[in-house]
């Protein structure tokens, strides 16, 4: 995830208790990962951002991968806007940082993953549609199983990377979209969902394999150090992909 967000991602957002007691979220049908994967030979994960893949789909990425599946990340920008004008957090140690968390965060899951990445620029992928629609059109094939965020996500990267994905799609291919910021703005308090929507339930295993995944994204977790910039993950966000079940509109 990156800084620049649109007005609705501001302040602390919903917690996490909040939607513990979610009517709407609690009603939402389960599916097992084995039915999202039935018939899939590859898992094709569209990041905006490093820490995006994991904190969204990081339970069924490792089922995927336990599964025996291909899996291939497109890393659509290197996450390098996250602390403008921080002295220390240049987007030249935030290009070299961020793609190196994941992998870290991957070996956590027990994925292995091709990954490509485009490099745009973060906090921009907007104004490159073009290149990123064309990029996913040499690379989507009939049968993937693709991962994008929710189109509706509320940061200006994730809804452009949702776009691509639905202008891209394919006969043949399985498109499931997943929400990051939106646990941030939507209200958890509705009885009606604001979206068509499945739960995947995850193991214990997974979710422990999870945690300490998301913990590594040591850049966007650190807040101790002296005059270090606020986190992109403080605790409180980061309760949101502790539970034990992730959420993807079919």
């Amino acid at each position: 995830m990156a800084a620049v967000a649109p007005p609705r991602i501001h302040g602390a957002g919903q917690c996490e208790s909040a939607w513990r007691a979610s009517p709407w979220l609690a009603a939402l049908d389960e599916q097992p990962p084995t039915q999202l994967l039935q018939g899939r030979h590859r898992v094709v994960l569209l990041s905006p951002h490093p820490d995006d893949e994991t904190l969204a789909c990081g339970g069924l990425l490792r089922a995927a991968s336990e599964a025996r599946l291909d899996i291939q990340l497109v890393a659509v920008t290197d996450g390098e806007a996250c602390y403008p004008g921080d002295a220390a957090w240049t987007p030249a140690r935030l290009r070299d940082v961020r793609p190196r968390e994941v992998m870290q965060a991957f070996d956590a899951l027990g994925v292995r993953a091709q990954v490509q990445r485009l490099g745009l620029p973060d906090g921009g992928v907007g104004s490159h549609a073009a290149a990123l629609e064309a990029a996913l059109r040499t690379l989507l094939q009939p049968g993937d199983l693709v991962l994008a965020p929710w189109e509706q996500d509320g940061h200006p990267d994730h809804d452009a990377v949702g776009r691509a994905a639905l202008a891209t799609a394919q006969p043949g291919m399985r498109l499931l979209r997943y929400p990051v910021w939106a646990w941030h703005w939507l209200s958890p308090h509705t009885h009606r969902a604001p979206f068509d929507a499945i739960r995947m339930p995850l193991t214990p295993d997974t979710v422990a394999r999870k945690q300490r995944a998301i913990a590594c994204f040591a850049s966007q977790l650190q807040s101790d150090a002296p005059r270090a910039p606020a986190p992109i993950l403080p605790p409180h966000v980061v309760q949101r992909f502790h539970r034990p079940f992730e959420v993807y509109l079919p």
